[in-house]
Order: structure tokens, then sequence, then C-alpha cells
């Protein structure tokens, strides 16, 4: 019986089948009345009965089995051993009654305990299947949950194991992976940069591009023989986000440049401006020779404010924190930045705004970036069917709110992506022509200001997206002053002696009495020992600027900092506008026209 016991204990490799095999030949070799037979748990060291034999309530604390713990005897009747496993450690017992007057001898404990004893090799040899057959379960969860794909590759190159992704990037099912090469399992064009790393292990990665995807390919030598991990790190959305890192610094950078030039422009363009105004203004009666030139260098010159303004809008970084305003200056600004490329991808645009349409509390630059985003997709869309085309855009009232709509008849959008195009790193361009992110940062844009974007078919062919943003809640604000009439005191400060020139030949045109400074320094000395009804001063000067000089003017005479006017060509920037604004106070926006300047006076003598 040992001997059979032995040959199907060899065969046997979970807990319940030996304990039911040892639990048999027990039977056989002492034809017991009762039997009890307990494992211990080598995990928690709790026991739990595997086997019983005419025992009413079997119990792993039964007292017999307290006794047989204890060392194989046997007393009449009863007989009892612990089960040793390695290093003598208990790994269970059991213990047995004869009944019917027959009794156990020292015999019968020798069967037992050679019984018991191959069942401990047996139980001590299913540990250890259990505990490679977890350690292999917990390998293969922790490698295939990692997002990079790996494989080990032996000395002679072949795969001895593999996580999930590299199956997926290989294209193979995780079970045909192990003894084949590695050059047989992935595509040929991959050998080159896969060779590359293997010869220069730990030397930093080489790069991979394949099916659109960037790939950096890394070798870890982990033994003597040459084994070794293979390492595929998907880079492609990361050298994304670090293009879009490059290009928005690139348009910090570009708007930090534009910002000073405008600026630089913005005072030329001002005496411009208010020299053609003041002439068209005091030469009415001039002959058609000189009245069309200065109709013709004032329109241009507020023309080239148009673009200066419009460039600096859109490239320089502004505060964001949002106001009411009309949405038509928006696209209407929008489009005319962009008129050159419609005109260069062979597209006409057509735009209708409905009439009284309400505000829209909105960051008007964030805005102009989706319209732009747009207006730029849609062209692109119909360049790509080599002819001339179309887009439509029509603002019409949407509930309490504003609704815009860009239509195209381009070659519209698959159903199959139509769903995708909002998606982050989702694009139908082709490699290095899109990041993808223009529509995804376009939706968060809108959604961040109450709307949405939907997209749908354009009857006739051709893609329509529409943006819908809510009305503003409060009515719009006043902009017009009535003018100041009568004869007032005005120091003009600015540091341009053309416009402290047209604006004192205005000024005194219009019959107020003025006087000029070209720093906040004389000013100021001007201002403690004279009278004057308002102050108009620049923000940006050497020295002693516009806002300095209003701090110790406010300091010294606050009644006459209440009537102070600022003018500038730098009201984009977020300090010098959240300046003025914290003030309340009017101010200019260079170039100006002759009738901001009355509304402005209006504004200061009334304040």
């Amino acid at each position: 019986m040992l001997i059979s016991l032995g040959q199907g204990l060899a065969g046997a490799s979970h807990r319940d089948t030996i304990a039911a095999l040892l639990a048999t030949a027990l039977r056989a070799l002492l034809a017991p009345d009762s039997l009890l037979l307990v494992l211990t748990d080598a995990d928690s060291g709790t026991r739990r009965v595997a086997h019983a034999l005419n025992i009413r309530d079997p119990r792993a604390d039964d007292p017999l089995i307290e006794r047989a713990l204890k060392g194989a005897s046997v007393d009449g009747s009863w007989l009892g051993s612990p089960i040793r496993g390695a290093a003598g450690r208990t790994i269970g017992a059991v213990y047995a009654v004869a009944g019917g007057g027959s009794g156990f001898d020292e015999r019968h404990l020798e069967m037992t305990t050679a019984a018991l004893t191959q069942a401990a090799i047996a139980l001590e040899n299913s540990r250890l299947v259990e505990l490679l057959s977890d350690g292999k379960r917990e390998w293969e969860q922790t490698v295939d949950a990692v997002s990079e794909a790996f494989c080990v590759l032996g000395g002679d190159g072949r795969v001895l194991r593999a996580n999930r992704a590299f199956g997926q990037l290989a294209q193979h099912p995780l079970t045909a992976l192990a003894g084949r090469p590695w050059m047989s399992l992935l595509p040929e064009d991959w050998a080159g940069p896969i060779a590359q790393a293997l010869a220069a292990p730990e030397r930093g990665g080489v790069e991979l591009l394949a099916g659109g995807r960037l790939f950096t390919v890394t070798a870890l030598t982990v033994a003597e023989d040459g084994t070794c991990v293979l390492v595929f790190a998907d880079q492609t959305d990361k050298k994304r986000l670090q293009e879009q890192l490059i290009q928005s610094e690139k348009m910090s950078a570009i708007g930090q440049l534009i910002a000073g030039v405008a600026h630089d422009l913005n005072n030329p363009l001002a005496s411009v401006v208010g020299f053609a105004d003041y002439l068209l203004e005091t030469e009415k009666d001039a002959g058609p020779h000189l009245l069309e030139p200065l109709r013709a260098i004032q329109q241009e010159a507020v023309r080239a404010a148009g673009i200066v303004h419009n460039l600096l809008s859109f490239a320089r970084k502004q505060d964001r924190r949002r106001r009411e305003q009309r949405i038509g200056p928006v696209i209407e600004a929008t489009l005319f930045l962009l008129r050159n490329q419609l005109m260069a991808c062979r597209v006409d645009s057509h735009l209708h705004i409905d009439p009284e349409l309400p505000d829209v509390r909105m960051d008007a630059n964030q805005v102009q970036q989706v319209f732009v985003n747009l207006i730029n997709n849609a062209a692109q869309a119909v360049q790509g069917t080599a002819r001339a085309g179309n887009i439509w855009i029509r603002v019409t009232r949407w509930l309490d709110g504003i609704a815009v709509t860009f239509e195209d008849d381009g070659p519209g959008i698959a159903d199959q992506i139509a769903d995708k195009v909002f998606e982050p790193f989702f694009t139908t361009k082709p490699e290095g022509q899109g990041t993808g992110l223009g529509l995804s940062i376009c939706q968060g844009i809108v959604r961040e200001h109450g709307g949405r974007i939907t997209l749908s078919k354009r009857a006739g062919g051709g893609a329509a997206l529409r943006v819908e943003l809510p009305g503003a809640s409060t009515p719009p604000r006043v902009e017009s002053q009535e003018p100041a009439t009568g004869t007032l005191g005005i120091l003009v400060v600015d540091d341009e002696p053309h416009i402290l020139h047209y604006l004192r030949a205005t000024l005194e045109a219009w019959g107020h009495r003025v006087a000029v400074a070209a720093d906040g320094e004389t000013a100021l000395v001007r201002a403690r020992g004279e009278s004057f009804d308002v102050i108009i001063t620049d923000v940006r000067m050497p020295r002693f600027g516009g806002r300095e000089f209003y701090e110790s003017l406010n300091r010294e005479r606050p009644e006459l900092a209440a009537h102070v006017i600022f003018s500038t060509g730098d009201t984009v920037r977020g300090d010098t506008l959240q300046f003025l604004e914290s003030l309340g106070r009017p101010f200019l926006q260079k170039p100006f026209s002759l009738a901001q300047l009355r509304s402005a006076l209006g504004a200061a003598t009334q304040g």
C-alpha cells in the first residue's frame, strides 16, 4: 500500500488530492473505526479539516488532534502523529481510533509514520509549485500592467518571456513568443534600430518610427551570458506635447517682440492719425487736392493701427478676466487678421452678423483663438481639394446668447471619425503637420465660457462647426460721454514731441488752455504750482512714467488726480491694463481719433 501511495503522490500537485490519497492509504493500512486528518496553512498558520471518518463534528482543534501534534504515539485503540515538513516544521496531524476490541501497535505506527513522511514531501512540493505558480502569475500581472512593451532576450537572441504590450506591438499572441528569435517577430525595417540598441546596451535609446508612432528602443543587460531586456517606450504623445510647448514658447517670444514693436509703432501712428484728424477738422474749406490726400492718410493710418492692434491682441498673453463684449468686432478682427492666409488658400469668406445681438461675457483673446483655429481648419480642408472654395460665417442669436456657425465647401468629415475630432492628439493631417490639440483646446475654451461646439454636415457637402456662447447677464456698458464744453485748462504729458504738438494744436483750436510736459517729473512740478481741469498723460515714459506721476499726484493733489486721462500704446499688456482698470479712469489707446479724445474729455470733466 505504501508503494501505491508513493506512486499516487508522485503525480499529485494539489493539497486536497494529496490529503485524499493519504486518507485512503491510512484507512487501508489501519482499518480504523474513525479517522481525522488536519492540515496547517503555511501562510496563515490556521488549521483545517482535510478528511474525517465517522466523526460527528470534526474540528481542527479536536483535543485528540492537539495530542497528536505533540508527537507520534500509539495507545491501544488510539494512534496519532504530527505531519512534519522541511526543517521539522509541523504542517498537519492525524489520529485514528480502532473499534470492535481491536487495537494498534508499533507496527501500525511505523506504517503511519512512513505514509505521513511521503505525504509531507508531496505537500511541501505542492507548496513550492503553488509559490512558483503564484510568482509567475504575479509577474505576468505586473509586467502586463506596464505600458511600455518589453521582452527578455537570451544570449542567442531568442525571446524568453514578454509582456502583453510587446505581444500587441509584435502582433503575436503571448503564447507564440517564447523561444522565437526577435527578428522573426518584428518587421524587417525595425531590425536596424533594434540591432543598434542591442549593440550598445544601456547607452540611451534608439529612435524607431513605426506606424505613425515614435518609439525609443533601449537594451538593458541582466546577465553575463548576454541575457537582456529590450524595452520599447512609446514617445509619440510626449513628443507632441514637447512640440506644443516649443510652439507655445515661440508664440510667447513672438508676442513679446510684437508688443514692443507695436508700442513703438503706436506712438508715430498716433501723431499721423492726430494730425490728419486735426487738418481735416481745421481745413474744411481746403480744396480736393488737399482734402483727399488727408483722408487717405487718415484712413491708411487707422488701417495700420488696426493691423497692429489685431496682431498685438492675438499674439500677446493677456489678462484672463472676462468682460461683457460684442462678438461682432472679435470675428471681424479675426477675418482681418487671416485675410492673406485665406487668399493664399484660394478661399473666399462670407460674413453675416444679425443685428441686435446680446453681449457675451468672454475673454476675447481666447475666443479669437477658437475662431482662428476653426477658420484655419476650414481653409486647409478647402485647400486640400485643389480648387477654390468658400467659408460662410454666420453670427445669430441662440437662446439668450449667440451662435457662430462656420461652414465650408470642403470634403467634409467622415462619419467614422466625426466622434473623435475633439479628442486630444487626434488629427487627420499627415505626420508633422498637426498636433491634434487644436479642436480639443477649442472645446475646452468654449466649455469654460459655458458654451459648446458641435459638428455637423453641411447641406451640399463640407463641414459645419457651430460655437454657442451664453449671453452676458449684465446690460451693455455705455461707452460714449458728452463732449466737454467751455474752456478747460489741460496739461498734456508725453515723451513724443509730435504727439505733444498735435494735441496742443487740436485742443487750442477747440478753445482750451493747454500746457505740455515731456515727462512725469516736469508734469508733477507744473501740477503743484498751476491749476488744471484735466491732465492727459502717457503711461510709459522714460525715468518718471505716467503711473508714478499719477501716484505722486494722488498723494499731493487727489482732487486733480480725479481728472486724469491716460493714453497708451500698450493696453493689451496685463499689468498696464490691470493698473488702468483698477483706477476706473478713462484712457485712450493710441492711436486715437479726435472723437475719442472729445469723449474722454467729457468723461474726465464729469468725473
